[in-house]
């Protein structure tokens, strides 16, 4: 219940008097369980580095714990955006926040963030070439992350620039949007979706293991390892119904035709993630190449059309 209430959290506090008091009684019996593992004085948290699910962020709000997100690279000494509470109106879900007031961020023509101000460094540690490649002669820095403006103030990060991809149609396709939307599901802990130079884009996924072990114990489906239970007939109608319910808030061309289920977690110790959390691809594809081949039927011994990347490491 507690889980479900902080799904609806708005910032704004418009809830009803019934959600309001059912919030109140989360917070009784639940949430302040969580204020006392994390010491019982904790104001608020800032996230950075990776993406945060909006639904996270929700939740711990609801709990009476500000998880705020906030963007920023060392080459930039490191802050570029955050949500905050100093002022009204400095939060949004969803987004990093509002810009800093000393600094500069405007969107290129292709969508990637630049950013200008005192806090930009001066260059790479004499590396002329490299410094040359990321600060343009007008002084603004390139981050190679692709974003907008949400209401003409909020920054929102959609994915990494060298990470947007094309299919075969010319369409370009920002993968990180795509997978932020799928792990909305409580069902799906990591997803890496894939379709450079095919005629669709596809998506591996890592189901969160922990809530679909309590799901199939509640529906006495018997499994002897996680292998075992991805390629169960039930739970693949079950993520075939999670697919579909995500493609729906997705364009024609970004939404997922095909998936495959993994029966590994990925994580930063087996490779699969960043230190950051971030998915190493690379990693992904290669240890995954013979799903990537089933996926869009390739022929044994069919030359690569740009999906799986043999051996690129």
């Amino acid at each position: 219940m507690a889980l479900k209430l902080g799904e609806r959290y708005r910032t704004n506090g418009k809830h009803g008097p019934w959600y309001g008091f059912r919030l109140r009684l989360a917070r009784k019996l639940v949430f302040s369980k969580w204020h006392q593992a994390f010491g019982g004085k904790l104001k608020f948290i800032i996230s950075g580095g990776a993406a945060l699910q909006p639904r996270l962020s929700r939740l711990f709000f609801a709990a009476g714990i500000p998880l705020m997100e906030g963007y920023g690279m060392t080459e930039t000494s490191p802050v570029i955006a955050a949500n905050h509470l100093s002022e009204p109106d400095s939060l949004m879900i969803g987004t990093v926040g509002p810009t800093l007031k000393n600094i500069e961020v405007k969107i290129d023509e292709d969508g990637e963030i630049l950013v200008k101000g005192p806090s930009v460094m001066l260059g790479y540690y004499k590396d002329k070439k490299n410094t040359a490649e990321v600060i343009d002669k007008d002084g603004w820095l390139h981050t190679g992350d692709i974003g907008t403006f949400e209401k003409g103030k909020f920054l929102k990060i959609t994915d990494r620039k060298k990470e947007m991809f094309k299919t075969s149609s010319g369409k370009y396709i920002a993968p990180q949007a795509i997978e932020n939307i799928l792990k909305e599901s409580f069902f799906i802990e990591q997803v890496m979706v894939v379709g450079e130079n095919e005629k669709f884009a596809s998506a591996l996924i890592s189901p969160n293991f922990e809530y679909l072990h309590v799901w199939a114990h509640d529906r006495h489906i018997h499994f002897r390892d996680n292998q075992e239970l991805v390629q169960h007939p039930d739970v693949q109608k079950l993520f075939q119904k999670e697919v579909d319910r995500y493609n729906k808030l997705l364009g024609r061309t970004e939404q997922i035709k095909r998936f495959r289920l993994v029966c590994e977690e990925w994580s930063a110790a087996t490779g699969e993630l960043s230190p950051t959390l971030k998915l190493r691809r690379r990693v992904i594809y290669n240890k995954y190449a013979d799903l990537l081949r089933e996926i869009y039927n390739y022929a044994p011994g069919e030359e690569n059309r740009g999906s799986i990347k043999f051996n690129d490491v």
